[in-house]
């Protein structure tokens, strides 16, 4: 029996069942929010499998949880596979928990059918991705490539003014793991993360596999109008420095500049502030922010260039000003480890079509340290973040053959 045909469709959808309790919504999604009770739960229940299937388990200075399937070769570096466990406040069952459970299956069915690899095999939960409790996301795979500083990220707090480092030791507490020497991160030699695909083109288009090319760049912006605060009923429209009508041009302009024929583009105004925030005052100052999205730095460049001369033109009779507050570069995924999932996905013979990840990712981390690439399975109408968030036990079980496959690969190489 080959790895693909060891994977268990039934014991897979079983394992997001059970972790989709810890946590669970009344409406079906979770709240499983980094270093929770949820959190460390989930932490026990993946070590209690792993640790019955004789898989070691340990962790670093930052929480994030490894389940190791020792390889022939004691020197070999490991091939890592994975994703995260914490959540949205609501959030759904898929999203990232896929991630690391197909790579869990990827352990067990590797077991199950006697594969021998070269080099270790492990299977990843990285802390924090989501950053709905602690900024910024992604943290855990960050930290562990050396893109965030461990001291810092440990001084992090939430929204109640929970300290990272305490949340930590409590979770680590409730959830014990043998604890890595050192600052977190050690050499790999190739990283794949299986996820769902977050949106719809993988449905529409009807296939099975989306094989991830690279992970788009992101740039957000604030934009701020300020005008002159009067009367509402005293002042003519003529007279006024409205700012919020000037933040009104400025948006619908920045949506018809940004509007591009194959809609790879994307463009959002997430949060709009208007000042003084009184009915019958006259807005003198506007804010609102911008999330500008594509899989090419030129093109954001070029796009950014637009942006800046569209609030110049369009302010007046206001002024307004646009402030760049993060720009993270594409990641382009390796090509080896690309054609690698395509081949696979070939060979298994399940549809499928390139594509790149609108959303950020640990990969896009973890892909600085080694050879990475990503699998995209569908999810029910591209819906995530959300609690009805949903996929097919098919879909997820030919993402985890696809990934087993690529795995052994790597791993005997």
């Amino acid at each position: 029996m080959g790895a693909a045909g060891a994977i268990r469709e039934d014991r897979l959808w079983q394992r997001h069942a059970d972790m989709a309790k810890l946590g669970g919504t009344p409406k079906g999604g979770v709240n499983r929010q980094a270093l929770s009770a949820e959190d460390a739960a989930a932490r026990n229940l993946l070590g209690s499998w792993a640790r019955a299937r004789g898989f070691a388990v340990s962790t670093d200075a930052i929480g994030n949880l490894f389940v190791r399937r020792e390889g022939s070769d004691p020197k070999a570096l490991p091939v890592l596979s994975g994703s995260h466990m914490d959540s949205q406040p609501t959030g759904g069952r898929f999203d990232g928990m896929y991630g690391v459970l197909a790579a869990f299956e990827a352990l067990e069915a590797l077991e199950d059918a006697g594969v021998k690899t070269r080099r270790p095999v492990v299977a990843v939960a990285w802390t924090n991705e989501e950053g709905s409790r602690f900024q910024p996301g992604a943290m855990g795979s960050a930290v562990f490539a050396g893109h965030y500083d461990l001291d810092e990220m440990l001084q992090a707090k939430d929204w109640k003014g929970a300290v990272l480092k305490d949340a930590l030791a409590e979770t680590l507490k409730a959830a014990p793991a043998l604890m890595l020497d050192g600052r977190p991160g050690f050499p790999l030699d190739g990283y794949v993360e299986a996820h769902i695909e977050q949106g719809p083109r993988l449905e529409n288009e009807r296939k099975t596999i989306g094989v991830v090319t690279a992970i788009q760049g992101s740039r957000r912006y604030i934009v701020t109008t300020h005008g002159e605060e009067a009367h509402a009923g005293t002042t003519p429209r003529a007279a006024r420095k409205d700012a919020f009508a000037a933040a009104l041009r400025i948006a619908q302009a920045m949506y018809e500049a940004t509007t591009d024929k194959d809609d790879t583009l994307r463009f959002t105004i997430g949060r709009v502030d208007v000042a003084p925030g009184s009915p019958n005052t006259v807005p003198g100052r506007t804010v609102f922010t911008i999330d500008m999205r594509h899989p090419e730095d030129a093109v954001l460049e070029a796009h950014e260039k637009k942006l800046k001369e569209i609030v110049a033109a369009k302010a007046a009779p206001c002024s307004a000003g646009i402030e760049r507050v993060t720009a993270v570069p594409p990641t382009i995924f390796d090509p080896m480890v690309v054609d690698l999932v395509r081949a696979k996905t070939n060979e298994l013979t399940l549809s499928n079509m390139d594509m790149p990840s609108g959303a950020g990712h640990d990969a896009m981390h973890i892909a600085h340290l080694c050879p990475t690439g990503m699998i995209f399975v569908p999810c029910e109408r591209g819906i995530s973040h959300n609690e009805i968030e949903n996929a097919t036990p098919q879909d997820l079980a030919a993402g985890a053959r696809v990934l087993v496959e690529v795995l052994v690969e790597l791993a005997n190489r």
